[in-house]
């Protein structure tokens, strides 16, 4: 393929799921058996494709979302393969923006995880339509129908089973086609390139038959007219099922589930098959809704003869210093030599490069065409959740938002002469990652960087060492505080200037009251005649008042779960200089702040512990001594137990120390922010 394909033939998807599941792996799978490459690359060998990052070689995990594509029966497929930890959680986002169907990994063992669920409803947000790959069938404890249920009760899915295992643990050997009714098996000395496709044996027909009839059963029920056929006992063409099950699929109504085990390279190819028949072509997806400049909605469809309308949804620094952004195109086509506008920015560039992606490497191609995702060189202000449009037709699609962090460390060049290389190069990696914050503190000089947990800021500093020769020292983890107020406080604030025939104050009111858990900041007017102050005015008094709720005063952390209202402004006589108003409302604002009783909220945790049972209590009693508060306690298969805790972020520094020691090495733990509270300690 060397240049765009037609939308019918496209599938977008995203590979996600809880860290471990076995996401990259499934990927190589595909890429081998789909002819994309011709060695299949091991993740515990650090040669996976899609793991093309050094620290992704070396930790064993998708660290960078990656895209390539393939071709299987006729359609090409762009995949995004997603990281699992939860410190990566944007590259999910963003890929979820752009993506029209997605493939959920679940381990047959550890089933519904943390993560898995969190990208699951990223997924849901975003209304993506899913496919499910239940993977590691051969491992021991392996229990699909386990994971069909947790697929209900926790993620509200609607499963329908199209391959399910024959065998388990150490007797998996193949996959049932519950819809064609045939058994696939995969030789082992072909690295499941070739599958077999057998007829049911005599001692599965039983459990084949029950999954056909179970298949049709789930099918039915969305389906009127096979409801109808299915009670008559009627023969239903095969062809006819496939339509139902697609248009099921994409109407977010069904999963379909497919069986195997991706590293005994078993259950990959009906997996491709079902991306073909199941998932959406961007044709099949209705129409995205853009805003004009004007603020009209405007309805953008899969067109290439119609004007350019596509999102940046990630930047990725390149050799020398150029910038290619990664770009979904919803309408219309790019070309090399095309002048395009960012619309945030309104600046004109021309397009130096388009590039079919593959991972790591990068092939050159004339132009793309709507539906499809690439990568753009020529692109210079853009960041991430920009829209890029054509001169003629200027819209701005819904952007892409990032969590805020809840993690610092203070970083300081080995020497002086680094300092602006540091700061320089710390400014282009926020760019790339739109959850990685930098901060030049004004009274020490220091340069903090924050992001969503250790594990993130430990491979952003790895990063400066081995990319661009830098190797800061590094401050020690400190949490990023929110501050709020716990009671409503009105206080007024004046500036008074001289006309000449005495002084005469500028007033303004403003009130503050506390908001629920999460609800963000908001900030309003409750004038008795607005109309009588000059728009400009009023406008300069707002905008005060949302800069003014940037900085607490307690520490200068940011506010959060306010609201603020001016009540009143007092002009006085004659014209009034907008920066007199602002320092009214500013001297209000700050001193309603102080009144309201402001206290300080943490970030709090969710963990999800797994342990043998028998280690349950010393684990209970620590992380109690450490403000969290158990949410859940279910007993798992093998004697394990799965622990549910809330608890503040400062205090589990180092936690995956403690976890090795107390359960000597046994028990696990995923951690995840769930929101910001105020934390009553002892003695405070």
């Amino acid at each position: 393929m060397t240049s765009g394909t037609k939308s019918q033939q496209l599938r977008n998807i995203g590979i996600i799921a809880h860290i471990d599941a076995g996401k990259t792996t499934l990927t190589e799978r595909i890429l081998y058996y789909t002819g994309r490459t011709h060695k299949l690359g091991e993740v515990h060998d650090g040669e996976a494709t899609m793991d093309f990052l050094p620290e992704e070689q070396a930790r064993g995990i998708t660290i960078m979302s990656a895209v390539t594509s393939c071709q299987w029966r006729g359609a090409t497929v762009n995949i995004i393969d997603t990281p699992g930890h939860v410190d990566f959680t944007i590259e999910v986002e963003r890929s979820l923006r752009v993506l029209d169907g997605a493939v959920g990994v679940f381990c047959a063992v550890g089933g519904v995880q943390p993560q898995s669920e969190t990208v699951w409803r990223q997924a849901d947000r975003f209304r993506v339509p899913k496919l499910v790959f239940v993977n590691k069938l051969d491992r021991v404890g392996a229990d699909f129908d386990r994971v069909m249920g947790q697929l209900k009760e926790r993620l509200s899915a609607n499963p329908l089973v199209i391959t399910r295992p024959f065998g388990q643990e150490e007797n998996f050997k193949g996959v049932i086609d519950c819809l064609r009714g045939r058994l696939y098996v995969w030789p082992e000395d072909h690295l499941g390139a070739e599958m077999m496709d057998l007829d049911i044996p005599e001692e599965a027909r039983t459990e084949a038959e029950a999954g056909r009839e179970a298949l049709l059963e789930v099918l039915a029920e969305t389906d009127d007219a096979l409801m109808e056929a299915y009670l008559a006992d009627e023969e239903i063409p095969l062809e006819r099922l496939i339509e139902a099950i697609r248009k099921a699929t994409i109407g977010l109504r069904l999963t379909p589930v497919f069986a195997g085990a991706a590293l005994r390279n078993k259950g990959v190819q009906p997996l491709l098959d079902g991306i073909v028949d199941y998932l959406p072509a961007p044709v099949d997806l209705p129409p995205i809704a853009a805003h004009s400049p004007d603020g009209a909605e405007v309805l953008v469809e899969p067109k290439a003869k119609d004007p350019l309308a596509a999102l940046v949804f990630k930047i990725q620094m390149m050799e020398q210093g150029r910038k290619m952004s990664f770009l979904r195109i919803y309408s219309g086509r790019v070309r090399e030599g095309d002048e395009v506008v960012n619309v945030r920015t309104g600046q004109k560039d021309k397009i130096a490069r388009v590039l079919r992606l593959n991972a790591g490497k990068r092939d050159r191609i004339p132009e793309a065409l709507s539906g499809d995702l690439v990568g753009i060189v020529g692109l210079r202000g853009a960041v991430t959740g920009d829209t890029v449009c054509s001169a003629g037709r200027l819209l701005l699609l819904e952007s892409i938002t990032a969590a805020d962090p809840v993690i610092s460390v203070a970083v300081e060049p080995e020497s002086a002469a680094d300092q602006q290389k540091l700061l320089d190069t710390l400014t282009k990696m926020t760019e790339e990652d739109p959850t990685f914050k930098i901060k030049v503190d004004p009274d020490t000089g220091q340069t903090v960087i924050s992001g969503m947990g250790e594990l993130h800021l430990e491979v952003l500093v790895q990063r400066l060492s081995r990319e661009f020769g830098l190797s800061p020292r590094v401050g020690k983890p400190q949490v990023v505080y929110r501050e709020t107020v716990s009671v409503p406080a009105t206080a007024e604030g004046s500036f008074e200037r001289d006309l000449g025939t005495g002084a005469q104050p500028i007033r303004a009111t403003v009130s503050v009251a506390p908001g629920l858990r999460g609800s963000g900041l908001a900030t309003s007017q409750r004038l008795l005649a607005p109309a009588l102050i000059p728009e400009r005015l009023l406008l300069a008094a707002l905008e005060t008042m949302e800069a003014g709720l940037a900085s607490g005063p307690i520490q200068g952390y940011p506010m959060a779960d306010v609201s603020a209202s001016l009540d009143a402004l007092d002009l006085g006589d004659g014209p009034v200089p907008e920066p007199m108003v602002r320092m009214a409302v500013m001297q209000a604002l700050s001193q309603a702040l102080r009144d309201a009783s402001p206290v300080m909220m943490e970030p709090i945790l969710r963990l999800e512990i797994t342990a043998p049972d028998e280690f349950t209590g010393e684990i209970i009693g620590y992380l109690a001594s450490r403000l969290g508060r158990v949410e859940e306690m279910v007993s798992h298969q093998g004697g394990f137990k799965v622990i549910v805790v809330k608890a503040p972020l400062s205090e589990l520094f180092g936690y995956s120390t403690v976890i090795r020691s107390q359960t000597q090495g046994r028990g696990s733990f995923m951690l995840q922010f769930d929101h910001f509270d105020v934390v009553e300690r002892k003695g405070h």
